[in-house]
């Protein structure tokens, strides 16, 4: 059975702790994040967003919320399936509807006031079928504009603006912008720990990070001690796959597509794993 993510993520805030959330595109990557999950004693977080349906390997959404369950169903940890950068209150909705355990309504891109009535019609309807709810404020850019964006104090999250949003939509958490980026950057982030200590010091609910690939895990978990309950990866794990099908292509005298799908399954679980440690959950299912 799928759980929601309210109750897992206040435990990890309370006790300092963040647990991961691995974005998959297709069945087999959720199958080796679960792995890894199980063998290191971790709860997790399985993202998908709507845009990969097509290429997930699923007919639908409720399709693959069944499919998620009876892989879960496997393990004895916490799994929650949550649809992440919901960008509309009818996607939030098509995925409650489907089975969903948790949603994300990424409304950043909106202004304030308008992010905030939306995002509180997503968490009433959530409320009915005990789905948990993410939103966002701030915006986290691609990593091809982060210089710009770190210089742009409209990117990054306002801890009043913050402390006002949470009280006003009534979210289980929020993802801020504190300097990380969606994709790859090749320089040195500069992640705003002081920033996210004033946001955390005024909200009082488990904050999200955005973006986690590219900053050191030393970095993670000074984001952990200080309000940080749950850490999106995507990034770093296409690469690992990327790298993997290269190898293969470059070595393999023949392509053994049995080999790769180990590989990367294996490769996968062991990046994850590198995450854990840093964010402090394994043996925390």
């Amino acid at each position: 059975m799928l759980s929601s993510m309210r109750d897992i993520l206040q435990e990890a805030y309370q006790k300092k702790y963040a647990i991961p959330q691995p974005d998959f595109v297709s069945i087999d990557m959720a199958a080796a994040y679960l792995h890894a999950a199980s063998k290191y004693r971790f709860p997790v977080i399985l993202g998908f967003g709507e845009e990969y349906l097509d290429v997930s390997g699923a007919a639908n959404l409720k399709h693959l919320v069944k499919i998620i369950e009876e892989l879960s169903n496997a393990y004895d940890i916490p799994v929650v399936l949550h649809l992440d950068h919901g960008r509309s209150y009818e996607a939030c909705v098509r995925a409650i509807n489907a089975g969903f355990t948790s949603v994300m309504f990424d409304g950043s891109s909106l202004p304030f006031e308008e992010n905030i009535q939306i995002t509180k019609g997503v968490v009433e309807i959530a409320r009915l079928g005990g789905v948990s709810v993410e939103a966002e404020l701030g915006r986290l850019k691609n990593a091809e504009d982060y210089d710009m964006a770190v210089s742009d104090s409209q990117v990054l999250t306002d801890p009043e603006t913050a402390g006002i949003f949470v009280e006003e939509t009534g979210v289980d958490a929020l993802a801020v912008s504190i300097g990380s980026v969606h994709g790859d950057y090749s320089g040195e982030l500069n992640i705003r720990i002081d920033l996210l200590k004033q946001i955390n010091n005024l909200v009082g609910i488990p904050l999200v990070l955005h973006g986690a690939t590219g900053i050191p895990y030393q970095t993670l978990s000074k984001c952990v001690q200080n309000g940080v309950a749950k850490v999106n990866i995507y990034t770093d794990f296409a690469n690992t796959i990327n790298q993997i099908v290269r190898e293969h292509f470059i070595h393999a005298e023949k392509f053994q597509i049995p080999g790769i799908l180990g590989d990367i399954r294996v490769g996968i679980s062991e990046k994850l794993e590198e995450y854990t440690q840093a964010l402090g959950s394994i043996n925390k299912a």
